[in-house]
């Protein structure tokens, strides 16, 4: 199957419109709210909805905030250094270079979780705990639009493989690499007006050719385009050209998203001591997670690092010790259990 499906809902003019991706988000923070609310009713908590609607800004930002400095940080730093003269200016405010990093979203909610918690004078683990067994659905949605957008390809799938997909937005990757597909594209190139002799000759130059170049991608990003219009003798053309992968995005929404939050519902159920549901999630999403990056496509930039594992698996390895420490810790605290959402009891979580 080869990929067409539209980053927009709804598109307006040839760049703006109603994102998949932006929409993911909404619906993430909206069923939080929706779940929060309903966590705190029935734990009898005293989080009343105007309360929880200030959490979850808190939260929004902390996800925007983090989840970017995160993919600086961890992923790509020379863009703390990157500045341009026109707008946005700074390398870390341009959100399509590479976008967001997970692991600096959970680290962006801790902090603003625990800031909203100082404020609001409420139990900080019971603060996590929230955003902990919210936040997995957010994790779904998010996946889902990564897919949409054909964005974190999964990687080579076997011949035949059933749920291979082959995403167009794998010719990005070309130019400077893969000059022998790009001169395959020369027929295809005819379809969107390009003379077989300009092709060539930008081909020819685009290694040392940063026109050249710019003028390739302009070409392949209307190809992706049509594709995503419904144009299907493009789509027949460029299919023999891609590599058949893994869905990796749907592995991830499946496994990091839906399944870790069915699992920390069901270990909410009973009464809890606070911090149990975090500490499970960082370790049953870290270790999940380092599942699923075995399916998903290195950066191109940075590539398998030590015994062939993914920055991913590092970042979540060292979350996984991390969260079994703060697991024994907080297991082990004095603290009265939370109320579980099956259970009525009611307990105070405020601080005096």
């Amino acid at each position: 199957m080869v990929h067409s499906l539209s980053p927009f809902l709804l598109q307006f003019t040839e760049t703006f419109g109603v994102r998949w991706y932006g929409l993911s988000y909404l619906i993430g923070f909206m069923f939080a709210y929706l779940l929060i609310s309903w966590l705190s009713e029935k734990q009898n908590t005293g989080l009343n909805r105007v309360l929880v609607g200030d959490f979850i800004t808190a939260i929004a930002i902390g996800t925007l905030v983090g989840g970017r400095l995160g993919y600086c940080l961890f992923y790509s730093p020379d863009l703390f250094l990157k500045f341009r003269p026109d707008f946005p200016f700074w390398g870390v405010l341009a959100v399509n270079e590479g976008g967001m990093a997970s692991h600096g979203g959970i680290l962006g909610i801790v902090v603003a979780s625990l800031f909203f918690a100082r404020k609001h004078r409420l139990n900080s683990l019971y603060a996590l705990d929230l955003v902990a067994i919210a936040g997995p659905m957010g994790v779904f949605f998010g996946r889902i639009a990564n897919f949409i957008n054909g964005e974190l390809v999964g990687r080579p799938a076997p011949e035949g493989f059933v749920l291979g997909v082959k995403f167009p937005q794998d010719m990005w990757t070309w130019p400077g690499a893969e000059n022998e597909k790009l001169t395959s594209l020369v027929d295809v190139a005819e379809k969107v007006g390009v003379s077989r002799e300009s092709w060539f000759q930008w081909v020819d130059r685009s290694s040392q050719d940063p026109s050249a170049r710019s003028q390739i991608y302009e070409v392949i990003t209307k190809l992706i385009t049509e594709i995503q219009n419904g144009n299907e003798s493009i789509k027949e053309a460029v299919a023999p050209l891609l590599i058949l992968r893994h869905p990796s995005q749907l592995y991830a929404a499946l496994g990091e998203g839906l399944l870790v939050f069915l699992l920390l519902f069901f270990i909410w159920r009973k009464p809890r001591k606070p911090g149990l549901v975090a500490s499970s999630f960082i370790v049953i999403y870290a270790s999940v997670r380092i599942v699923t990056e075995m399916f998903r496509t290195p950066d191109a930039h940075i590539g398998l690092q030590l015994f062939d594992l993914t920055r991913g698996q590092w970042l979540s390895i060292a979350m996984l010790v991390l969260g079994l420490v703060l697991m024994f810790v907080w297991t082990r605290s004095s603290s009265l259990p939370i109320s579980g959402w099956s259970r009525g009891q009611s307990i105070k979580l405020h601080r005096k």
